[in-house]
Formats: structure tokens, sequence, C-alpha cells
């Protein structure tokens, strides 16, 4: 009797213990609390011209209860400066006055313009100060802001400052966890047992054949009839099986002067068929748009569009659409014909009523916010002068190494405000080392990039670039580079330097 006993007893005790090591050996879920945010601002600009209507959408992360601290775009949407653009940082702090009624105050500095426009060099700071009202699922918010243009520009206006924020907050674990690999059944027992989350990512290349008359900025003639090539990225977050939101950003490499760029945000509608190995999307959104010589007037456009994919392999699908972009009074009008490959993720968790997964793997990635420095930019009246420009870049990590980056960056000192870049490209990241303290990377980016005056000819740009980071914690790290910025068809032919801070995670992905 004794002896079964026993027996039982350590039978029980082997038990438990593979579900602790199994617990022990599961990284640890953490969640960071967020939130998205779409603002709009309505600009007053010198010289008696109509107001710029600025539209903006950011991300910020909550640093404690109180403060909070992020990236945004601001494009503008009204009067006549289509094609204006910036990038940013963001802070601020919220502190509740009731339940639901709450203060927000911060302040965006960024870097950016359009062509012809009052911008200097391009960076501005953009302060808020509003009050707010918390309806659980979207907060609204009103106030005072102030704009100014600091670096040579003539744009400093104070005005009204609305904002709707949304929450937004994501699973994660330590960034050294990337690449481990878990059977589903090893996750069941664990805090990642929970519903999955579903986004992709298509990098693609996409042509506007322009079909208005509206004449172009850069010498009164119709670009009707022209072809604008454009290269650049659209991310979907799905909100069940069918329905999604998406962010896409464009910019031209070809057909046009460098310039053009834009922003759209929207909505669409999944259908799969063939045990889901094809997907039809219908999509419409509306954004910014302009630049290059492009007239949208205000630059507010709008995009119906309609795309098919086919599975290629894995999580990766071909996709080609035909759609429109175009301003809300046809000014500016152009068919859209685009293609590229598309990479699905369902992540956060393990559980989906659509889909059945064997396995999951932890992956990798990193968002970078730097400061580059472009030592003697060739400018398009012969001449050369220094320039600088933030910059956000993402890496997602295919393997412990590899990672696949995407960056804009906008210019922000150097007398070339309307300056923009979208590129996209390959990097290696080396094992850390001196005390976990150090690593190493190498990338290779190219894409499209123009505006401010330099010498960019139609936008193609390569960008060759290698550096050092230093980890401060799991998730935050200061970068440092070096690197070689040439154009094809222009005369840019820069060393650059860069500096700045990293934020690194590991995502659950299921597959």
């Amino acid at each position: 009797m004794i002896q079964r006993l026993s027996l039982k007893a350590l039978i029980i005790i082997s038990i438990m213990s593979v579900y602790f090591l199994k617990a022990q050996n599961t990284p640890v879920k953490n969640t960071e609390n967020g939130f998205g945010q779409i603002d709009f601002l309505s600009i007053k600009m010198p010289n008696n011209e109509v107001n710029m209507d600025y539209a903006g959408i950011h991300y910020n992360l909550k640093l404690n209860d109180w403060s909070y601290a992020g990236v945004g775009f601001y494009g503008s949407i009204g009067g006549i400066r289509g094609g204006f653009f910036t990038l940013g940082v963001n802070a601020g702090i919220q502190y509740p006055i009731t339940n639901n009624l709450f203060v927000d105050t911060g302040i965006h500095f960024g870097g950016g313009g359009g062509a012809a426009a009052p911008d200097g060099g391009g960076a501005f700071i953009l302060p808020h100060f509003n009050l707010g009202y918390d309806l659980k699922k979207v907060a609204l918010t009103a106030g005072w802001s102030y704009v100014n243009f600091f670096d040579g520009g003539a744009i400093n206006s104070n005005q009204l400052y609305v904002a709707a924020q949304i929450p937004l907050s994501f699973d994660f674990t330590n960034f050294n966890q990337k690449e481990k690999e878990f059977k589903i059944a090893d996750l069941e027992n664990t805090q990642w047992n929970k519903t999955t989350n579903r986004v992709s990512l298509l990098v693609h290349a996409n042509n506007l054949k322009v079909e208005s008359d509206a004449p172009s900025f850069a010498n009164g003639t119709t670009l009707k009839g022209k072809t604008i090539r454009l290269a650049g990225f659209e991310l979907n977050s799905y909100l069940n099986k069918n329905w999604f939101y998406f962010i896409k950003a464009d910019g031209a490499y070809h057909g046009i002067k460098a310039g053009y760029m834009d922003i759209i945000l929207g909505a669409g509608y999944h259908f799969s068929m063939n045990k889901n190995r094809t997907n039809i999307l219908a999509k419409f959104g509306a954004g910014a748009g302009g630049g290059g010589g492009v007239d949208t007037k205000g630059g507010f456009l709008i995009y119906p569009d309609l795309s098919i994919e086919q599975k290629l392999f894995g999580n990766v699908y071909a996709s080609v659409n035909k759609g429109y972009l175009m301003s809300p009074d046809a000014h500016f009008k152009a068919s859209t014909f685009g293609f590229g490959l598309k990479y699905y993720v369902d992540k956060e968790g393990i559980n989906s009523e659509e889909r059945t997964y064997t396995t999951a793997k932890f992956k990798g990635l990193e968002t970078i916010i730097k400061q580059d420095w472009y030592m003697d930019a060739a400018r398009d009246g012969g001449f050369e002068q220094d320039m600088h420009q933030i910059s956000l870049q993402i890496n997602f990590f295919f393997n412990k190494h590899i990672y696949g980056a995407g960056q804009t960056s906008f210019a922000n000192f150097g007398d070339a405000g309307a300056y923009a870049e979208g590129i996209v490209g390959l990097g290696i990241q080396s094992n850390s080392f001196l005390n976990n303290k150090l690593s190493t990377y190498l990338q290779l980016l190219g894409g499209a990039a123009g505006g401010g005056g330099i010498s960019t000819g139609q936008g193609l740009i390569v960008k060759p670039s290698t550096g050092l980071t230093y980890h401060i914690t799991d998730k935050l790290n200061i970068r440092a580079g070096v690197g070689y910025v040439k154009a094809r068809g222009g005369n840019l032919s820069s060393w650059y330097g860069n500096f700045g801070i990293s934020y690194n995670v590991s995502f659950l992905s299921s597959k």
C-alpha cells in the first residue's frame, strides 16, 4: 500500500515538475500600454496665405500612469501646400481631474516641409495644452497649440488643437528571446494562451498614371498621361476575421522630379477563398499627398483600391492592386496599379477560430529614432551644404541576425526643409560582446528621396551603413553609425553619420 502511494506521489511530482520546467522556460509575457492618436490643427500662414490644415497620426507608449512618449507624422490636407509632410517625436503628460476628465499637455519636435513653403531648414516645435474626456474606448481632447518652424522658417502660429486617442497596447517579451520556438501544446498552460491578433506588412511598387489636366508646379505643363513610379509599404491590422484598418506610405523614385509622397489611412474588407490561399481585399482610405511638382491643392486625397493576393509559401503572398488616388474634386486624379510581397503574422497568442497552428516563434522587432548628418550634400543650384534630418527606422528580424528594414526621414536643419526619404533594405546584426553591452550592424537600404533642393534626380538613392549599438537595457539602446548616400541621376554623393536610440522587443508569432 505504501509503495503504491509512493509511486503515485512520484508520478504526480514528475508531472508537476514537467509543467513547472515548461513554465520556467517560456518567456515571460509583458504588456506595453499605449495609444494611437489622430489630431488636427489649422495653421495661420505668413504673407496672407490661406491657412494650412494640418492632420497628424501618432503612436505613444505610456511610460507610467501620467506620462507618454512616441512618434508621429503630419501632412497638409487643406490650403495650397499639398505635399507638406513632417516627422517628429512626442512627449507629454496626462493628469486626471475626475474619473473621465483629464489634462493633456506635451510637445512634438520634428522636421519636414514642402516645396516653396517658408519652412527654413524644416525643424519645428509643436507644444499643446488640452482638456480631454475619456470615453474608455476613445478619448477626445481639445485646446491650444503653437507651431514654430524655428530654423529660418516663417511659419509661426497659435491655433486650436483637437485630437482623438484610441488605446492600443501589445504583448511582448525580452528581445534576447527572439527566434525561440515552441510547440503550441507547450504554451497552452502559459499566459500566451490567448486569441491571436493578425497583422500584415506589404512592400510594394506602385504606379500612378495621371488622368487629370492639373499642371505641374515644376514647369507648368500638364502631367496627364505620365506615369509616376512609387515604392513603399502598407501595414494592415485586423479587427476580426474580415475587417481591418491600414496605413500606407509611398514615395516617387521615377517619372517626375523627386519629392512626391503620400500617406494614407483607411479600412478594408478581406475575403478569402481557395482554402485561404487566395485573398481579395477591398479598401478605402484618405490622407495627404503631393510634392515633386504634383499639384494636389491642399493635399487631401482619397484612395479606393481592390487587391488580389495569392499564397506563395508559408505566410508570404504575392499581391496585385488596382484603384485610384485622387483629390475629392478630381483636380488631381490618377489610376493606380501595383504589385508586391505581403507577409502575414498572427501575433501575441496561440488561439484562432480560422487557423490551426502547430508551433509558435518569438520574432524580434527594433524601432529606431535617430538624427542623420549629411556632409556636403549636393544641391540643385550647383553648390554643397551640410544637411540634417530626423529619421525613423523599423527592423523586423527574419532570424537572430538578419533583418528587413524600413526607414523614413525628413530634413530638419540645413535649409532643405522639404527633403524626405522612404527607403527599405536588409541588414545584419552581430552577437553581443563586451559583457553583452555592444553589438555591430551592417545594412544596405535604398528607395525614394527628394525635395528641399537636394540633388537626387528623379529620386532613387542607395545608402550602405555600419555602426555600433550600446545596450542600456534589454529594451533600450544607444545607436551610432556611419555610411554613404548616393543618388542615381542626381549629384548627391555624401558621407553621413547618425546617432539615436532604439527600442527592442520580441513578440509571439504563431504558425
